[in-house]
């Protein structure tokens, strides 16, 4: 893939697929109007990371959010694209492609844009990375889950927070989600496989063990039902979760058409943008985040030589080499929850590292959201890195 070069190109165009291949960069003409009129105005800036932060500000307004969330997504699409690149490559046996990653990555905007803090020293692009590459990675190992199993199986390993969520997401009243939510329950509880091998080909229950569980729901519920309803309602709720862990891709990396937001920008008056961009600078020094960068970088290179030999195998082996917590006991002879307690130290090691470099050179204070941010970030480097 070609990188774009220049501001208007950034923030105004949009990654076309061929196949499963990077085709070209699509210009979408309102943006392209937009942030041409913005330079029109203030020649001088020609940072992306100015205008990064310029729209970011701008998204958090009411009035220019749909136009500020546009360009966004354009500016995001370089690293949405090497970030699925990157992570289909490491599920090799997966069903889904780079476009499909890449749908699933862009979506994740707002989440991006709702947690990202300007004042914590990192830069949107880096907190995009690791908020894309978590979403990727997690959907793509539930994916594998909902695959493999059949209906009865699935329920049986689900949480009830991403049942709820997929309910939800499904358009279900609330009265009608905690109906399901009990039905489940009844089910988990009373169905108990007999047969030894994988849960995740489980047959349906027989018919016994559904007039038992239709018995524990209509005494815990006023409203009365029969096994075949259960049985309707639980299919049902493995269809949402499937969907849910599986939703159909949609194109989401162009804004609608029709949309002229963009005439907002147009007729702001001098004196608000040139507040606004006072502020920007005030806050975006481009050479001090490229130091701040650096310095984190340091910071952990640091961080992991002082961690113990055995703690820095098991890090690189799992952020390496992606083995799973039972795949390294194995091959350091250990137990599981070893490998998970020794893990979660050199985690928080790294954390504490971090968080106290960010405490003493950004002078900011050390707050749960703050330390939760900074773990993202830290688990995107270390992939990175490895």
């Amino acid at each position: 893939m070609q990188p774009r070069q220049g501001i208007i190109e950034i923030f105004s165009t949009f990654v076309q697929f061929a196949g499963e291949r990077f085709s070209r960069w699509g210009t979408e003409s309102n943006l392209r109007r937009s942030i041409q009129s913005c330079l029109n105005r203030t020649p001088q800036e020609t940072s992306e990371y100015f205008w990064a932060l310029y729209w970011y500000k701008f998204w958090q307004l009411p009035e220019t959010e749909s136009i500020a969330r546009q360009h966004l997504i354009a500016y995001l699409q370089e690293p949405c694209y090497w970030v699925s690149q990157k992570t289909v490559t490491s599920f090799a046996s997966t069903q889904y492609k780079l476009s499909d990653c890449f749908q699933i990555a862009i979506a994740q905007v707002d989440k991006v844009l709702k947690g990202f803090n300007p004042n914590q020293g990192f830069t949107l692009k880096n907190y995009a990375n690791a908020i894309f590459s978590g979403a990727i990675r997690e959907t793509l190992r539930q994916k594998r889950e909902v695959d493999i199993c059949t209906d009865w199986g699935l329920l049986r390993k689900i949480t009830k927070k991403l049942l709820v969520e997929s309910l939800q997401n499904a358009g279900l009243s609330p009265e009608n989600i905690n109906a399901y939510i009990l039905a489940w329950n009844c089910f988990i509880t009373l169905y108990i496989p007999t047969k030894t091998g994988t849960s995740r080909q489980l047959s349906r229950p027989d018919d016994k063990v559904w007039e038992a569980i239709a018995k524990a729901y209509n005494s815990q519920s006023s409203q009365q039902v029969n096994p075949q309803t259960l049985e309707k309602w639980l299919l049902n709720a493995a269809k949402s979760v499937r969907k849910y862990c599986y939703p159909t891709p949609e194109s989401l990396n162009t804004p609608k058409g029709g949309d002229d937001s963009w005439e907002w920008l147009d007729n702001l008056t001098g004196g608000q943008q040139e507040s606004l961009i006072n502020e920007i600078v005030a806050q975006e020094e481009e050479q001090t985040r490229i130091s701040q960068q650096t310095e984190i970088n340091k910071v952990l290179v640091v961080a992991i030589a002082q961690l113990e030999p055995q703690l820095q195998e098991i890090v690189q082996l799992y952020y390496g080499q992606e083995l799973t917590q039972d795949k390294i006991a194995k091959q350091l002879q250990m137990q599981q929850y070893t490998v998970s307690r020794r893990l979660k130290k050199a985690q928080e090691a790294l954390l504490r590292s971090l968080a106290n470099w960010s405490q003493d050179n950004l002078h900011i204070s050390i707050t749960s959201d703050l330390l939760k941010n900074i773990n993202t970030v830290m688990e995107e480097w270390l992939r990175n890195y490895y």
